[in-house]
């Protein structure tokens, strides 16, 4: 009898371990089949690896390495209203002739169709480009100022080479010559590779102030800016603030400077006037300005003038003040370079008006 009894219990203990051995694996079984896992430690969700636009400050989820391009943009009262102006990101204003200024815009964030009217290099614009590495466009220039280009090893694209070639330049027939040649700025990059050029590049941003700093800014009122280039008022800028937009809205002669065939107003986030030494050094009126020494300088934001110096840092034409770097608003930027006779006291007025 106990040996039965015995028997009984072992055979038992058997079968309950079994049972025991059979919900531990169906458990892990079902752990396995629904993804979970209680030893695996937790791991932050990733997120897009954000990136700026160098020459705005505007932030992109792509990354940014095509070559910036720059263009050199007819300011003739014939030439006006550009296109393309609107899409810079930064755009040069310097006197080239007589007293007529004329644009040398920068492109990377956004790529306009279309950029024109195109006119002629100078020395002091190539140089702009090289500093900022980019490839350089125009459309003719004194014999001598090609071989500079040439010599200096500048990455250019002449539109006397491809005068109306209907690829890289086309002339329209609503304007006249030198004033209707229009860069087809799509097919630069295709152009370039074909000569040899790097059309991919990466850049060092400048500065900007972040939100929090830009919302912060102190300075002078300025909601009124006015460049004096010539006493013909079809040389005389002006700069408009809008408080809605936080931007400035650009005039000469008088008249807003807006796109061609629309009544979109060319804005800038920053006006950065620079004063520096200018030199006629021909008959044509053509000028050596020197864009590397440093000086006085206006940076306009936000409704406000801050007096700051510039300097040339690695090709780059920056505020400074007590030595360190000031920031751009993110946004766009124009840059107006006066001559330092008169200079900016007697050619630059700002006033909150």
């Amino acid at each position: 009898m106990k040996k039965l009894l015995f028997v009984v219990l072992a055979v038992l203990m058997l079968f309950l371990a079994a049972c025991s051995k059979d919900e531990r694996s169906a458990t892990d079984n079902g752990t396995k089949e629904s993804g979970l896992d209680e030893e695996k430690p937790d791991t932050p969700a990733q997120t897009e690896e954000e990136f700026i636009y160098p020459l705005t400050g505007i932030g992109t989820d792509e990354k940014v390495d095509n070559r910036i391009i720059s263009v050199m943009v007819n300011n003739h009262s014939s030439a006006r209203p550009q296109t393309g102006l609107s899409e810079a990101d930064i755009v040069f204003e310097i006197l080239a002739e007589g007293m007529i200024t004329r644009f040398l815009a920068f492109y990377q964030s956004e790529m306009p169709e279309v950029v024109g009217p195109v006119r002629s290099a100078r020395e002091y614009y190539f140089k702009l480009a090289r500093g900022y590495n980019a490839l350089y466009v125009y459309h003719g220039a004194a014999t001598f100022v090609n071989e500079m280009i040439v010599d200096q090893g500048i990455d250019y694209l002449n539109g006397s080479i491809y005068d109306n070639d209907g690829n890289l330049f086309k002339r329209e027939s609503f304007r006249k010559a030198p004033h209707n040649s229009y860069l087809q700025l799509q097919a630069v990059y295709d152009v370039a590779e074909g000569k040899g050029y790097e059309t991919k590049a990466s850049y060092e941003p400048l500065e900007f102030l972040s939100d929090t700093e830009a919302e912060s800014l102190s300075g002078n009122a300025a909601k009124h800016v006015k460049i004096v280039y010539s006493n013909n008022p079809m040389e005389i800028v002006e700069f408009n603030y809008d408080e809605t937009s936080g931007n400035y809205f650009r005039s000469s002669d008088g008249e807003q400077t807006v796109k061609l065939n629309s009544e979109d107003p060319i804005q800038a986030t920053n006006v950065f006037i620079v004063e520096t030494f200018h030199e006629v050094i021909d008959d044509e009126g053509r000028r050596a300005v020197d864009l590397e020494s440093g000086g006085n300088g206006y940076l306009i934001q936000r409704g406000q003038v801050q007096e700051v110096q510039w300097e040339n840092r690695d090709g780059r034409i920056v505020p400074v003040k007590d030595g360190q770097p000031v920031g751009f608003v993110p946004g766009k930027t124009w840059i107006n370079v006066v001559p330092a006779n008169p200079g900016m006291q007697q050619s630059v007025t700002i006033s909150n008006e």
